[in-house]
């Protein structure tokens, strides 16, 4: 099989059984470092429910999210640009940035936006009165999708079109690869999870598109900026408050998001 990543020719190295039904087939990439499934017919099956029901930890990993992102982003980005979370599930993600203050966007093509209702990204795309600077994005997030991504290198050049700089979580590849049912995040249980990224894999990514890669834990940053390894692990601090101490240099949206879109209504 080819790889989605590279392109060069990836071997078979196990089979597994997804949906409690499915005997599908993985592949490994040594050029790149990358794994994924064959090509994924129940996909649609497997996304009968977008957020899938396994996922307990949808609400803790917005609000741990947004902790460490407050501190990345006023640190190293410009806390007072726009921000895109792509795949952004049910906006909670998006509703909380934009409450401690950020200027986050939503966009998702396949579930509902519940929280960030007037803040989609498409609305801010056809702003005619805003300028094209304006609408100008400083750096996509986006949080455990890159699993699910079919073609990741379309996905991953759509959101390079918006922005030089993306922040995204998703588990890396242990090495040995571990076996089927010696690893939670293959998801068996729902099927989603396609795709697989080990450090190999992002570094390959950033020499293609030129970009410099960082990581910490399963938190990845592609960027245009430099970010040094031991700047990044300032992000550790978060558990002592310092995302509380950064927080009240920025003034939260809540109150005028609710004006705004009381006169929208």
């Amino acid at each position: 099989m080819i790889c989605k990543i590279c392109g060069e020719t990836a071997g078979e190295q196990f089979k597994a059984k997804i949906l409690k039904k499915y005997n599908i087939s993985y592949f490994y990439c040594n050029n790149c470092g990358f794994l994924q499934t064959e090509e994924p017919y129940w996909i649609q099956e497997a996304y009968k429910n977008p957020i899938n029901k396994s996922d307990t930890g949808y609400l803790y990993r917005n609000i741990y999210l947004s902790r460490k992102l407050t501190i990345l982003l006023m640190l190293f980005f410009d806390k007072k640009g726009k921000f895109l979370d792509y795949a952004g599930g049910y906006g909670v993600f998006v509703r909380l940035m934009r409450d401690i203050g950020f200027d986050f966007y939503w966009d998702d093509k396949y579930t509902e936006n519940l929280f960030a209702l007037g803040f989609e990204y498409e609305n801010l795309k056809s702003n005619k009165d805003m300028k094209i600077k304006e609408r100008t994005i400083e750096a996509v997030t986006t949080f455990e999708s890159f699993e699910h991504f079919v073609n990741p290198i379309e996905e991953i050049e759509k959101m390079l079109s918006i922005s030089n700089n993306i922040i995204l979580t998703t588990e890396l590849l242990p090495d040995p690869l571990p076996k089927p049912n010696d690893w939670w995040y293959y998801g068996l249980d729902h099927g989603q999870h396609i795709s697989f990224y080990s450090k190999r894999t992002f570094l390959f990514l950033a020499h293609k598109y030129g970009l410099n890669y960082s990581n910490l834990d399963n938190l990845h940053i592609l960027t245009n900026k430099k970010i040094s390894s031991l700047a990044l692990k300032v992000l550790k601090f978060s558990k002592f408050g310092l995302h509380k101490l950064l927080q009240r240099r920025i003034e939260s949206k809540t109150w005028k998001d609710h004006s705004i879109n009381k006169n929208k209504s």
